[in-house]
């Protein structure tokens, strides 16, 4: 006989969940018993800054611009210069550069890859690739925003910044622009091929459009994560369809990658 239980604690927008399976003693106990995921969600929309400061606080200090045993990394973009911005070639290896000579601000544990066409950084909100609602995307931390070209998916994967080892995190979030409609734009985890679970990132509730999701495994190690924006992917030229729901990102925050044991 096998027991499930599922505790949720609500406080605003913070969501601490432990999932756990319990089996009685049995001659038919269950030889391959569920796993304990537990996890503590933040997310939100309209004015996110209470769940940005709370999930910092969850990866913890300090941030890191060396490696370091603890706190966390962030990415706003801004970083990367005029000759990679607005062009959809934009390295997926950026923040993860292995040339000692680069600064550390190029070496921060994090590589993108995408099944679409390539990368894009905007600093014009997406407005040279999505005509017709040029102004439906914004910037939290002006002025550069990232999305995938060609494609709504995303993977991340982590290293050991600077270098090429392969690393995991406890936990990642981002900052969505114009998510509109619910259960389609997500973020999901995985630690090597196991999903720890997918989350749906919250539709906008103002005229700014900012929605925030970010996810904390403490007993788990998170070694991809693969985002999902929107029910279409951006693509040159694209023009705009009513029934397609286009988003951008802008800030990303994750703990501080470590090497896997």
């Amino acid at each position: 006989m096998k027991t499930t239980f599922k505790t949720v604690l609500t406080n605003v927008a913070l969501f601490a969940c432990m999932a756990f399976v319990s089996a009685c003693d049995s001659e038919n106990e269950d030889p391959n018993p569920s796993q304990v995921v537990n996890f503590t969600e933040i997310k939100g929309s309209g004015d996110i800054s209470t769940q940005i400061s709370a999930f910092r606080t969850l990866l913890g200090d300090p941030l890191n611009t060396a490696v370091n045993a603890t706190g966390r990394r962030e990415i706003n973009w801004d970083a990367v210069p005029d000759n990679q911005t607005n062009t959809d070639n934009f390295p997926g290896d950026f923040f993860n550069s292995t040339d000692p000579s680069l600064p550390a601000g190029r070496k921060r544990g994090i590589v993108f890859s995408t099944p679409g066409s390539g990368l894009r950084v905007s600093d014009k909100d997406f407005s040279d690739a999505v005509s017709g609602n040029s102004e439906q995307f914004k910037a939290f931390s002006p002025a550069r925003t990232f999305a995938a070209i060609g494609s709504n998916k995303m993977d991340l994967t982590f290293r050991i910044p600077g270098t090429a080892t392969a690393a995991f995190v406890r936990g990642f979030g981002a900052i969505f622009s114009d998510v509109d409609r619910t259960n389609i734009s997500s973020i999901e985890f995985f630690e090597g091929d196991k999903s720890l679970g997918k989350f749906n990132v919250p539709a906008r509730s103002d005229n700014n459009g900012f929605s925030f999701l970010g996810v904390v495994f403490p007993d788990n190690k998170v070694t991809r994560v693969t985002i999902t924006t929107g029910s279409a992917g951006i693509t040159g030229g694209y023009k705009y369809h009513a029934n397609d729901d286009l988003v951008i990102m802008d800030d990303f925050f994750y703990s501080e990658p470590a090497a896997g044991q």
